[in-house]
């Protein structure tokens, strides 16, 4: 008799439910966040267990590695598209870890990409490295706003991040330490984020498709690192169409009879992306000439913002095939 595993994860503890084909329950237990625990509590069901469906929560790599490390067959849960039962009046963990056991039996669970352990390091490092900028983004809008304010005089970001800039005496010591503690921030941000680019760039530099994706418009370092990390194995996309709809750059609508009913979820897919492909049409509309005709033709019949998600759609699928087929971006083929 074949059966099936679900797991609610949590913070600090789970809750683990094995049916059978009959969706009967086999094991309900709620048990602390301990794989070997865990492992234990299952060993006696591996043989017939198809697989273990855990939720894609903000903590699953322990439990998932330790699991697939012990020989059973793991499932993601994609979260945004399991759908509970309508007219429920009560649910909770209980229920939530035998739903998704459920759905494995029917064969209608969706699932997500487990992304390899070995590459994940390096992935996160790069996600840390993004936030690093964008704390430092923080910190320099701040700067700038307060010196605005007392002076009415605006200061390129640029000047500011280098180490040659002196603070400029403003307001009072209140005002003036204020501005010290940004500064110190901002240089103390950019040394970290100097650190990571380097080991970033020395593990992907040597890997084809990091250089053949830079032949893209738009495209250097930074944004393809952040597509080739972010991707993975491009094999599990069947075609560019599904890559660019992960990357978040189709346009997510319901119609029916040619007539749009509503939207579906714009949140689906990989916002990583979604960012690098926004930013390396921004990037292709200034410095190359197919890239700014498509999107200034695009913006006159939309306005700039479809324009430029049009760009971004276009770039996505160039860059499926050019990790795909390891050759480098065809602007003809992509452009006309």
């Amino acid at each position: 008799m074949t059966l099936y595993c679900g797991i609610d994860l949590h913070s600090n503890n789970h809750v683990v439910c094995v049916i059978d084909d009959k969706d009967q329950r086999v094991l309900e237990k709620k048990l602390d966040n301990d794989p070997e625990l865990t492992i234990r509590t299952l060993s006696r069901y591996k043989k017939r267990l198809q697989a273990i469906a855990i939720e894609s929560t903000f903590n699953w790599y322990w439990l998932a590695d330790a699991l697939k490390e012990a020989g059973h067959q793991v499932e993601l849960v994609n979260t945004a598209k399991v759908v509970q039962y309508s007219g429920l009046k009560r649910t909770n963990d209980r229920y939530d870890a035998f739903h998704l056991a459920h759905l494995m039996r029917l064969g209608i669970l969706p699932t997500g990409y487990i992304y390899p352990k070995a590459a994940r390091g390096l992935r996160d490092l790069l996600r840390k490295r993004i936030q690093l900028v964008q704390d430092r983004s923080s910190h320099l809008i701040r700067f700038k706003f307060q010196v605005q304010m007392h002076t009415g005089q605006s200061i390129r970001s640029d000047r500011i991040k280098t180490n040659k800039f002196q603070l400029p005496v403003i307001g009072d010591a209140n005002v003036q330490l204020a501005l010290q503690s940004h500064l110190a921030m901002i240089r103390a941000l950019t040394v970290q984020i100097k650190i990571l680019e380097k080991s970033i760039l020395s593990q992907v530099e040597p890997v084809a498709s990091f250089n053949w994706l830079k032949t893209t418009p738009g495209i250097g370092d930074i944004l393809a690192e952040a597509i080739l990390l972010e991707t993975g194995d491009i094999a599990r996309f069947k075609a560019p169409g599904n890559f660019a709809s992960y990357c978040r750059c189709v346009d997510s609508r319901r119609e029916s009879n040619g007539k749009k009913k509503g939207e579906n979820n714009r949140k689906n897919g990989n916002r990583y992306l979604a960012w690098a492909f926004i930013e390396a049409a921004n990037f292709a509309i200034r410095h190359n000439e197919k890239a700014k005709r498509f999107y200034l033709k695009k913006e006159k019949a939309t306005n700039a913002i479809v324009a430029r998600k049009a760009l971004a759609h276009k770039l996505a699928r160039g860059c499926y095939w050019v990790m795909r087929k390891q050759q480098a971006f065809n602007q003809d083929r992509v452009f006309g």
